[in-house]
């Protein structure tokens, strides 16, 4: 279907029945349900693993390039200051009104809309893929990350988060590092035992001064911060261990594993990551996705959050319709005409490179 006035009134019913139905994550099964009805009504029949679904647009050629457009259905809950339902998809002076309603159902419909638009063209330099994942509001294991090795090779990505239809061309990674440095117990009123608070003093000193040798055009140095300590049990003991957390937020200058390997060359403590899947993420400024943005007025800029980019190892932007200041907030909505304009902006942006 190429008609973007009909696409943009199918992205909106589908819109308003999501925000209807709870999809908190790990719980997103019935608008999994939904999303794989609405595609089957297309003619188009989706792959399904747990609460995720992909599928590829109809004259599909292993031989060229394919882009990935992604979006998820999970939400976080509702907060304590709602005053509406946030499951009531009302549409109220020209806003959608739900939960999710704009992180991200308004990019998910939108990128939905988009792969229709596409779906049946036999003169693309460059396949579809859309897939609809889960767990994205938690970082979860079975969401995107679960269905990458399904999706087969993927030459870049469009990531749909609140952007107001800006470019996010880079996004920080995160790493949480446990860190433990180790003493020796002892009396507090004698020559005792060796404080292992002050041995983490030592290192936490370190995280507080270092500065990487590269910075991010984007985003500047890698930032660290020590946000959690905890030692000792008694007030006459010397504690034998202190233990104290580290958030990281690394920059696109900078691989995870190598941000890792430095840190622990020169602390003494032991450090240990929770997870080094959260990957900084970038695209060349002058991918003809990008340039592509830019001659259509769109601005260029870093993103501070983190998204399903995380998880990807390809180049990759996040745009969509709406605003991320608006996610998570109580009566959370997305301007219907924000919906119209981010799919008539992707078709645009896509038009010039395929």
């Amino acid at each position: 279907m190429t008609d973007i006035n009909a696409l943009y009134q199918q992205a909106l019913q589908l819109l308003q029945q999501l925000v209807s139905i709870p999809s908190y994550s790990k719980e997103e099964n019935r608008t999994a349900d939904l999303i794989e009805q609405f595609l089957h009504t297309n003619n188009i029949i989706p792959n399904r693993k747990l609460n995720n679904l992909w599928a590829y647009n109809k004259h599909f050629d292993a031989a060229k390039p394919t882009i990935l457009l992604n979006s998820h259905h999970d939400t976080v809950k509702p907060n304590s200051g709602y005053t509406r339902d946030p499951f009531d998809g009302v549409t109220e002076d020209g806003k959608l009104y739900g939960l999710g309603s704009n992180d991200a159902g308004g990019c998910l419909v939108s990128l939905i809309a988009v792969f229709l638009y596409f779906y049946e063209r036999d003169d693309l330099k460059y396949n579809f893929c859309l897939a609809v994942t889960a767990e994205e509001e938690i970082s979860g294991v079975n969401g995107l990350e679960l269905i990458i090795p399904d999706l087969g090779k993927l030459d870049f990505a469009i990531v749909g988060e609140p952007t107001l239809m800006q470019l996010a061309v880079a996004e920080k990674g995160l790493m949480v590092l446990d860190c433990v440095a180790h003493g020796k117990a002892g009396h507090a009123a004698r020559e005792e035992g060796d404080n292992a608070i002050y041995r983490a003093i030592h290192d936490i000193e370190w995280f507080s001064t270092f500065k990487f040798p590269k910075e991010s055009d984007v985003f500047g140095p890698v930032k660290m911060s020590v946000t959690i300590i905890n030692a000792g049990s008694q007030h006459n003991v010397v504690p034998a261990s202190c233990t104290f957390t580290v958030d990281v937020r690394v920059t696109d200058a900078y691989r995870n594993e190598e941000v890792l390997d430095i840190i622990r060359q020169h602390v003494h403590c032991e450090v240990t990551p929770r997870s080094v899947r959260l990957k900084p993420s970038s695209i060349d400024r002058n991918h003809p996705i990008v340039q592509a943005g830019i001659a259509l007025g769109r601005t260029t800029y870093g993103s501070p959050t983190t998204s399903d980019q995380a998880l990807l190892d390809i180049q990759s932007i996040k745009i969509g319709p709406g605003d991320s200041a608006r996610s998570h907030t109580a009566d959370e909505f997305v301007f219907v005409e924000e919906i119209r304009e981010g799919i008539e902006l992707y078709v645009a942006m896509l038009e010039k490179v395929i």
